[in-house]
């Protein structure tokens, strides 16, 4: 099984906490936005402790480095067959400052031409309400275990 490691940032604001997601780039996502958002993720390197990985992932996807106190969330398994171990963290910044790294790939497909995207192209601080709209279905558990573990 596919493993990845990410980091579900968030803020308290105005007596409510909200999550920092991210939306995918390139062609393939350009036009999905609901249920397409994530958080910052990636695969972990051979022996790469899961943690290191979720915080190399972030920096790698927003180009910010992250300090505090990690809450390890339980698992959750996408549609695939992926498992996503994650960590929150509490922090703040402003999304439109994010700097993603990029891949390549064949673009339009079948066409020999290579282009560049942005593995992220746009972040954004979300309401649980409004997260729960946005965020990839099997990652709601994440939000609703960090809102638990928060509350008490």
């Amino acid at each position: 099984m596919k493993q990845s490691a990410g980091i579900l940032l968030f803020r308290r604001k105005d007596q409510q906490v909200e999550f920092f997601l991210v939306h995918p780039g390139g062609p393939f996502f350009a036009k999905k936005d609901l249920g397409f958002w994530t958080v910052p993720k990636g695969e972990l390197d051979e022996g790469e402790e899961p943690l290191k990985a979720a915080i190399r992932e972030f920096k790698e996807e927003t180009g910010k480095s992250l300090t505090g106190d990690f809450i390890e969330l339980s698992p959750v398994v996408q549609k695939g067959g992926k498992k996503v171990l994650c960590w929150a963290v509490e922090g703040d910044f402003d999304p439109s400052t994010i700097v993603s790294n990029t891949f390549e790939i064949e673009w339009p497909p079948r066409s020999g031409k290579k282009k560049s995207f942005a593995e992220i192209d746009k972040a954004e601080w979300f309401a649980y309400n409004n997260a729960v709209k946005h965020i990839n279905e099997k990652q709601v558990a994440l939000l609703d275990e960090l809102k638990s573990k928060l509350s008490r």
